[in-house]
Parts: C-alpha cells; structure tokens; sequence
C-alpha cells in the first residue's frame, strides 16, 4: 500500500463541490463582501495595534505559546502570516461593524424580548404511557417518590440516567414550544403536568427560573444575534453569481434527472 498522498488545490475544490459545500462557502465569500464594503462606506478602520492584541488573544486561545507552535499551525492550515493578519483583521472588522450597527439597540431590544432570555433548570423524563406519566406526576406531587427515583428506572441512556435527567440551563427558545409555555409558568420547584408531544409523553422536574440579566455576555450575544439577522437579510436581497460550471455534466447525463 502507498503511505504518500498528493492533494491539489483542484482536489480540494471538486471535493467542496460533491460535498455539496459549494452554496456555504459562496454565502461566506458574500457575507465576507458585504461586511468589508459596509464597514468601508461607514468608515469603520482597525489599527495595527488592534490585529497585535487580537492576534495575541488568538494564540492564546489555540494554544499557540511558542513562535513555533503558531507557525506549526499555520502550515497546518496552509496560511501565510499575511493571510493570518488577514484574518484578524476581518474577525475584528466584522465585531467591529456588529457594533457600530447595534451596540446602542442592545438595551431596547432586551426589554422587549426579556422573555425569550428567561431560562429556566429541568430535569426531564420522555414515556411512551400518559396514565404512567401521569401516576408519577402525582406522586411526585404527594412526596411518594423523587424525580430520581422514577429517571433511574425510566431512562435508557446512562449518562442521562446518572444525572437523573438533567437538561441544564436553557432559555425559552431551547424547549419545543408546548412545553416553553408550561415550564416557564412553573413556580418551582415543581413537577409539570405530563405534556404529550410528537416525540412522547414529558414528565418535567422545574428546578429554577432564572431571571435575565444584561451582562457582557449577554450584550455580545444580543448584538451578535442582530447582526447575523442583518446579514441574513442582506444576503437575501443581493445576486449571486458564481463561476463554478455546474451544469455541463447534468447536461450531458440527462437520465440521470429523468429516474427522479
């Protein structure tokens, strides 16, 4: 067997295109253009200064301690120092331009969709049986039994079952939309009355409703959500036109199309 293999950018590049990946990277090349020339029209610069401490941030964050390390990785992922810089600079471009577009709609957007950041902590059992779900919420209710107890017998995956069910923290949009209503109405701790879904019969634990604060993180992710919402929409409004040939071969291989 021959250990050597050689890749060539074409290689690459037809591999992308059977993959089906050819629509994603077109739609980030776009994103890449829109963000560029908007940040243009606005103004919007980054200083040398900028791409050295985002840099440093970005080794740091890989790893990347030694001079070596961070040209071991560059090869790794065929980058010249140039194209490294290149890449900090649109990474702090792009935050950039997020925040000039929607750093100062942050507070107003959080107070009117405040609900959508509740969260809440769950512990969570699926049945195939409502009358059985339903004899566990009761004597949930009456203190015959813990919640524990019944995913220890009730759940199938070992990990889940270890913890009992636990789901974590997670915000209103993270729940299938009949059972957002009732969790976040809970006043735990409290079990939820059985919810039947497509999926089975829930049997919920409410262990906490956590209210929203405006933290940093939060404030990121807002302004993040935001922007991506604003790219989508520019994304959608602009034509595309790409130069990949890709219909001379279903052109020329017509019963492939006549079997669908």
């Amino acid at each position: 067997m021959n250990n050597s293999l050689s890749i060539s950018s074409r290689d690459i590049i037809h591999y992308i295109k059977i993959s089906c990946q050819i629509p994603v990277v077109v739609e980030a090349i776009a994103s890449d253009r829109i963000i560029t020339d908007t940040a243009e029209k606005l103004g919007i610069t980054v200083e040398e200064s900028q791409i050295q401490q985002e840099g440093d941030l970005f080794r740091a964050n890989k790893k990347l301690v030694r001079a070596k390390d961070t040209l071991a990785w560059l090869q790794q992922h065929h980058l010249s120092v140039d194209d490294f810089e290149e890449l900090i600079y649109k990474k702090i471009l792009s935050k950039k331009l997020a925040n000039h577009l929607f750093g100062k709609k942050v507070e107003s957007f959080f107070f009117q969709h405040r609900l959508n950041y509740l969260a809440a902590v769950t512990y969570e059992i699926i049945l195939d049986d409502k009358d059985l779900a339903l004899e566990f919420f009761y004597a949930l209710q009456e203190g015959e039994t813990t919640f524990a107890d019944i995913a220890r017998e009730h759940i199938s995956d070992p990990d889940t079952r270890r913890n009992g069910g636990y789901r974590g923290i997670r915000r209103r949009a993270d729940f299938r939309p009949e059972v957002a209503s009732a969790v976040f109405a809970a006043k735990p701790p409290q079990p939820l009355k059985p919810i039947s879904t497509n999926k089975g019969v829930y049997l919920i634990w409410v262990e906490e409703i956590i209210q929203p604060e405006l933290d940093e993180k939060l404030r990121s992710q807002i302004i993040s959500e935001l922007f991506n919402s604003w790219l989508k929409q520019e994304l959608s409004e602009m034509q595309i036109s790409d130069r990949f040939d890709s219909t001379t071969n279903i052109q020329n291989s017509p019963d492939l199309l006549m079997q669908a």
